[in-house]
């Protein structure tokens, strides 16, 4: 083996010197094979000759020059083939294991991600955590990791990505003395593009993964890089040794194959190795460690030494921080590239998007980095996976829990922050925390990509139950208590009851919203009078504004110009007699021209064959938003792939199933505020019963669906056909949104098939586009001239009833002029997501020293392109408050916050709420400039109120 081993080395980085080594072994005493004393003192000589000649002139390149770094590790995945409670027992295992081998073997390091686990180990076995805080403060045991969890880092959105970093940075700083610096997610299925600079805002300063091995189409082409987010932060990058089967030994062969590899691939002598048994734990075994004990002996085998993934990658930065101007640049001319790589220059963010006749980054992301003092390439793009495909639907009952529990928490913290800043309430940071965490860990990997077996399914579904009860009860009493505060004016009606719009997002809207009737009290109205109740609306001048009953309990009315994170004061009065609601139902089916829906904005016709979009025109820019037949639902065979759940058949377009069979379409609403067209189509033994909805003055079609899904091995997709030609689709991704080709021409490009996004994905031409909302879904692909969203998938391992059942979804259509920033497409995907809150106030009478107008605006970041992340009560602080938001068009903003409650920046924040420029704001400061694609936290106060409202 040392001789395969030297052999190796030499036909890979010196040749020209294999005539030595072949001369030495001829010298090898054969004859002697038999004797064993003889044979090995034979061997003996050779080494001692070819060590000598190590030591010549003109040397012979010995492996010894180079060095691989080990680190002990199990990855360990909370739950997959097992349950979250196994994970615990095989987590005690696998950290006694070590600590046993480290007091047997004094330079063993080891290393571990989560602190999720740890916080488990702390609560259950503190003897265990004892011994491993023990081995961490001597430098054997090292936490690494990051994040709560290793997550799935394309479907959770960046306030999600945030908590995973504040927590766990918060954590491991409080029980171990530090922060992380190394982001460690050997396992995720692909990495969202803002990564990095939430990462470097949370004290992290490496990202370590070994994922991207498991491409399908290309090799990732490098082993240390640059990665860059938008904003044009960077992180120094480590892709990792390849770990497919779970398990990386010390097999001298295998490590000096991949050394020699990644020497030739980097041109960096030493190597990164870290041996031990994973996915289930375990961690390096004896025998791992005893073969490496033995090869540490052979001066034909690279040292071998223990370390820690920080002092590694610290080393690799400063081998990269030497400024080899020479290497770069004839590392550019080997690219063959023809622009200059000083166009980009190092920390320069992207100001805007380019037109859709461009690329949205250079034709290959690799971007050198200017010779000093970087000479790593740097890579301006996402991460993306060329693999597990089906992870953005599978299980969609997963993606439905984690957006709407997102989506509360976000409303939940926002609205309990201004409550106890209304009222003084006592802020709910205890059950928040819990509840967050509860969300971080069902993002786990292998949970929310819905890639587990099914016990691990019920675990989590109990766990998104209780943070939905607890987001709820801490958004109803926090909704409640605001709503003491606001200052009643006099009614229109005596017994009038007032209704509260709550608007949770940083921008006035107007918007259709639901108010849930008191039938108790209707019915108590019929059964004294035999006349029904007439239901009105009245503003706060007393005018009656246009209301419709929806089924039979519930008023629509239009809530105009609710302000930014703010409310606006209505009147519900229940009349006697024939009302003034505007109602009209109809369930019979009815003839062909009836199948239309209208508006001021749009005219919907729906294929009275089919039930597919036959038409959708833009009346305003009098222009036909689609080119075929729209919302096709189109189904394909999907089947034969070895990770079930995890990826999707590549060539499914080549098994096309036969169309949906329409059963019935009738209308169930038609009114002055809103129409409601219902399809029901019939696919295999599933049931899809899709509504189609627009509301008065909207620019949006919304497809509500309920399907009754009961296939196996299916995908199915919603399909538009657009009249649009562009190059490029828009997506959005978590804090930003990315472009990606339409007509892929590279490898990578085309191995881009099926793709993440959150809210929304948008096709346009300079002047006109569409955009496909969502509120659960994240699977998308483009063409050209078309959009599809993915709704279900059906897989059959290692759940082998995924997704069967019930499933209730929307999405929606957007036609607008011009780009998506400028027709607002990220505030649409908001909207949809987080309608606006409204809240019946109970008869409290009128409170005494109430603070707040009938029309609040309690926080207003006014700018066209903030979108705000959090409102939250500090951590470590109770007086202070953190806002965050992020630019969202890819182009610098300006903050201006204002507030009815007298709220002024202090000053700015990283993500774990350190100050990053501790200068104190002026309240009267203009506005706060904030870069294209930055998140941005700050700091808030109190500034002394004003004299409390009177009516």
């Amino acid at each position: 083996d040392e001789l395969d081993v030297l052999q190796r080395y030499q036909q890979a980085f010196a040749p020209e010197q294999l005539d030595v080594l072949v001369a030495a072994v001829a010298k090898i005493d054969w004859e002697a094979l038999s004797n064993g004393q003889r044979f090995e003192q034979s061997l003996s000589t050779l080494r001692q000759n070819l060590n000598s000649l190590g030591g010549q002139q003109q040397p012979i390149s010995l492996p010894n020059h180079r060095c691989i770094h080990m680190l002990g590790h199990a990855h360990l995945d909370l739950a997959w083939l097992w349950t979250v409670s196994e994970t615990w027992k095989v987590a005690q295992r696998t950290f006694e294991s070590v600590l046993a081998l480290q007091q047997e073997f004094p330079d063993l390091t080891y290393c571990h991600s989560t602190p999720a686990l740890y916080a488990w180990i702390e609560q259950h076995r503190p003897d265990l955590f004892a011994a491993i805080k023990q081995q961490v403060a001597t430098g054997r045991w090292e936490i690494v990791g990051g994040m709560w969890v290793e997550p799935e880092l394309n479907l959770i959105d960046g306030e999600s990505i945030v908590r995973q970093v504040l927590y766990a940075q918060r954590y491991v700083q409080d029980k171990f003395g530090e922060l992380t610096q190394v982001a460690w997610v050997p396992d995720s299925f692909g990495f969202c593009w803002q990564l990095p600079q939430i990462l470097k805002q949370g004290g992290v300063e490496y990202f370590v993964t070994q994922k991207l091995h498991w491409n399908d189409t290309t090799k990732f082409p490098y082993g240390v890089f640059w990665w860059r987010s938008p904003d044009g932060t960077q992180i120094l990058s480590l892709i990792s040794p390849p770990n497919t089967e779970g398990v990386m030994d010390t097999n001298p062969l295998k490590m000096a194959s991949y050394a020699i590899d990644w020497e030739t691939q980097t041109n960096l002598a030493e190597v990164f190795w870290l041996p031990g048994v994973g996915d289930h734990g375990g961690g390096p075994t004896r025998d791992m460690l005893e073969v490496a004990r033995r090869w540490q002996k052979s001066p034909f085998f690279p040292r071998l030494e223990f370390t820690t993934a920080h002092a590694y990658l610290q080393s690799l930065r400063s081998e990269g921080e030497q400024g080899r101007e020479e290497e770069f640049l004839n590392s550019w001319s080997r690219m063959g590239q023809e622009t200059s790589p000083f166009d980009i220059q190092e920390g320069q963010p992207f100001s805007k998007f380019p037109s859709t006749s461009k690329r949205a980054s250079p034709p290959h992301p690799l971007i050198p980095s200017p010779p000093h003092p970087l000479t790593y390439p740097v890579w301006n793009d996402e991460l993306y996976l060329e693999f597990h495909r089906g992870c953005y639907t599978t299980h969609a009952d997963q993606k439905r829990w984690n957006r709407r529990c997102e989506g509360l928490l976000y409303q939940a913290e926002l609205f309990a922050s201004l409550a106890t800043l209304t009222t003084g309430t006592v802020y709910p940071k205890v059950q928040l925390e819990q509840a967050w965490k509860k969300v971080l860990f069902n993002q786990f990997h292998d949970i929310l990509p819905g890639t587990s077996i099914p016990e691990v399914f019920v675990e989590a579904n109990l766990a998104w139950q209780e943070v939905e009860q607890v987001g709820l009860e801490i958004l109803k009493e926090s909704l409640n208590a605001i709503a003491s505060q606001i200052t009643l004016p006099s009614p229109p009606y005596s017994d009038a009851q007032p209704i509260i719009v709550f608007n949770p997002l940083n921008w006035q809207r107007s918007e259709l919203v639901a108010v849930s009737l008191p039938t108790a009290a209707t019915s108590q109205v019929v059964a004294m009078s035999g006349v029904s109740a007439s239901w009105e609306i009245y503003d706060l001048s007393g005018e009656k504004i246009p209301s419709q009953l929806s089924e039979s309990s519930t008023l629509l009315f239009l809530a105009k110009d609710i302000p930014s994170v703010g409310y606006r004061v209505f009147w519900l009065w229940r009349a006697q007699g024939a009302g003034g609601n505007s109602q009209s139902w109809n369930l019979s089916p009815q003839s062909s021209e009836d199948w239309v829906l209208e508006n001021e904005v749009l005219r919907v016709v729906v294929d009275p064959d089919t039930g597919d979009l036959s038409r959708v025109f833009d009346k305003i820019h009098q222009r036909d938003v689609l080119s075929g037949l729209g919302n096709q639902l189109q189904a394909f065979q999907d089947q034969g792939q070895y990770w079930d759940a995890w990826n999707i058949d590549p060539n499914y377009a080549q098994y096309p199933l036969p169309p949906t069979q329409l059963q019935s379409i009738q209308w169930i609403e038609t009114g002055v505020l809103r129409s409601r067209l219902r399809v029901v189509r019939q696919l295999g033994q599933s049931q899809f019963i899709q509504d189609y909805v627009l509301s008065t003055g909207s620019p949006i079609l919304k497809i509500v669906t309920t399907v009754d899904w009961q296939e196996s091995h299916i995908l199915v997709k919603a399909a538009f056909p657009l009249n649009i030609q562009s190059n490029y689709a828009t997506y959005e991704i978590p804090c930003g949104a990315i472009q990606r080709p339409t007509q892929p021409q590279t490898l990578a490009e085309q191995a881009k098939w099926e793709v993440p996004a959150l809210r929304w994905a948008d096709l346009s031409e300079p002047t006109y586009g569409v955009s496909l909302l969502n509120n659960c879904k994240y699977g998308y692909d483009c063409g050209s001239s078309q959009l599809r969203l993915t709704l279900l998938r059906s897989p059959s391992w290692p759940d082998p009833e995924a997704d069967r059942g019930i499933h209730q979804f929307t999405y929606a259509i957007y036609p607008h002029s011009d780009s998506w920033q400028s027709a607002g497409t990220v505030r649409r995907g908001y909207e949809l997501n987080l309608p606006l809150q409204v809240f019946i106030r109970p008869d409290l009478g009128q409170e005494e020293n109430t603070s707040l107008q009938p029309i609040g605006r309690l926080l207003d970041l006014q700018s066209e392109n903030l979108i705000l992340m959090a409102l939250k009560q500090a951590e470590d602080n109770f007086e202070k408050w953190i806002l965050r938001c992020y630019e969202c068009h890819g182009e610098s903003a300006d903050l201006s916050l204002k507030s009815d409650l007298n709220l002024a920046i202090a000053h700015s924040v990283d993500v774990l709420e350190q100050p990053n420029d501790t200068r104190q704001l002026s309240p009267d400061a203009p506005s706060f400039k904030i870069a294209a694609w930055k998140i941005a936290s700050f700091s808030l106060y109190n500034t002394p109120k004003p004299t409390k409202f009177r009516a």
